[in-house]
């Protein structure tokens, strides 16, 4: 095997990876700060691919003009939906007022958009040289050439969905629809770092019980985030209302109360497993590094709370989320059932 070509591949999976971490927290900023219709059109911004200053380089119907943008663009996606038999759910986002609400111009939401938009490319660009560098690995590792090229598709299709959460104006599902495909996209990475381990052998023995105690941890981290995000929904329509942020936590309702009664169930599964798997050497650290993270997520969770949904804290809370998903991922394909252990570890 050409270590060297292997080695080249697993440096740019390893930049592609930490590239997508950072928009994934980029990705944060833009929601906690309301930016996310900041460019009402998709990939151009405003028509333009560099964005205006001011509302005065915009047209006076600038509103209704990306208004009927944006419905053209539903009334298309709502097909594409009623093909796989979901046409409820399409004509719910094509006849909905609320999508059809335009933002006012406002240049700092605009161009924190378009930053988050620029760092997308970016990571696109990446994801092409990643799958460059696996070409001429096919023969060696075919493995690792279908699925980088999987993960081209991934990242295309998630660019095309990005402008459907744009067109449907941050419909709820959507965002998470968007945020998921990120977590596979992170998840895919992590796989070919790990197939394109120059290290001959980096598989660790150990029992069902902590492979079962990693698994679940992955599981309930899931469902722990995807009750985050019914969570950052609602306070989305409560950004958008009269309610003032002080009063958000109040108004959450009993989605916030299961979330945070249920992260104690995330961070104890999480300190059974680091307890198992403590003492392994090749795995200690990624298990200090993990439960680290989650405390780190329960703090910020528990900030959040306290002191009035602080901006600063959104991001991180999501970013330290995406992070356990991958360090998780990372030690699964790691750890391997030793049937012969009689001692559990």
């Amino acid at each position: 095997m050409n270590r060297t070509a292997i080695r080249k591949f697993y440096n740019i999976c390893l930049t592609t990876l930490v590239a997508v971490y950072f928009l994934i927290f980029v990705g944060g900023v833009v929601r906690s700060s309301g930016s996310g219709m900041g460019c009402p059109d998709w990939p151009t911004c405003f028509g333009s691919w560099i964005p205006p200053t001011s509302v005065s380089e915009l047209p006076a119907d600038y509103k209704e003009t990306y208004t009927l943008y944006r419905q053209k663009k539903n009334e298309k996606f709502a097909r594409y939906l009623g093909y796989i038999g979901l046409d409820e759910i399409g004509q719910r986002i094509v006849n909905d007022p609320d999508v059809r609400i335009e933002s006012d111009f406002n240049v700092v939401k605009t161009w924190t958009e378009y930053i988050n938009r620029l760092v997308g490319v970016v990571i696109g660009l990446l994801i092409i040289g990643m799958f460059l560098r696996a070409l001429p690995l096919y023969g060696q590792s075919p493995e690792i050439t279908i699925i980088a090229g999987l993960t081209l598709i991934l990242v295309i299709i998630q660019g095309w969905f990005g402008s459907i959460v744009v067109s449907s104006n941050l419909t709820h599902w959507t965002i998470t629809v968007h945020m998921l495909l990120a977590i596979v996209m992170v998840l895919m990475i992590v796989y070919l770092l790990h197939i394109s381990n120059p290290k001959e052998d980096n598989t660790v023995q150990t029992s069902k019980i902590t492979l079962g105690l990693l698994i679940g941890s992955g599981l309930t981290l899931l469902l722990q985030t995807l009750l985050g995000t019914e969570i950052r929904g609602s306070i989305d329509e409560l950004y958008q209302s009269a309610i003032g942020r002080n009063d958000w936590i109040a108004n959450l309702g009993l989605d916030f109360v299961i979330h945070r009664s249920f992260s104690w169930v995330v961070l104890l599964i999480h300190i059974g497993f680091w307890y198992k798997i403590r003492k392994t050497k090749q795995l200690k650290s990624s298990a200090l590094a993990l439960i680290l993270i989650i405390l780190g997520a329960v703090m910020s969770g528990a900030g959040m709370a306290y002191f009035n949904v602080p901006s600063f804290l959104q991001p991180v809370h999501l970013l330290l989320a995406t992070l356990a998903f991958g360090i998780q991922y990372m030690m699964y394909l790691r750890l391997k059932v030793d049937k012969e252990v009689v001692k559990i570890i």
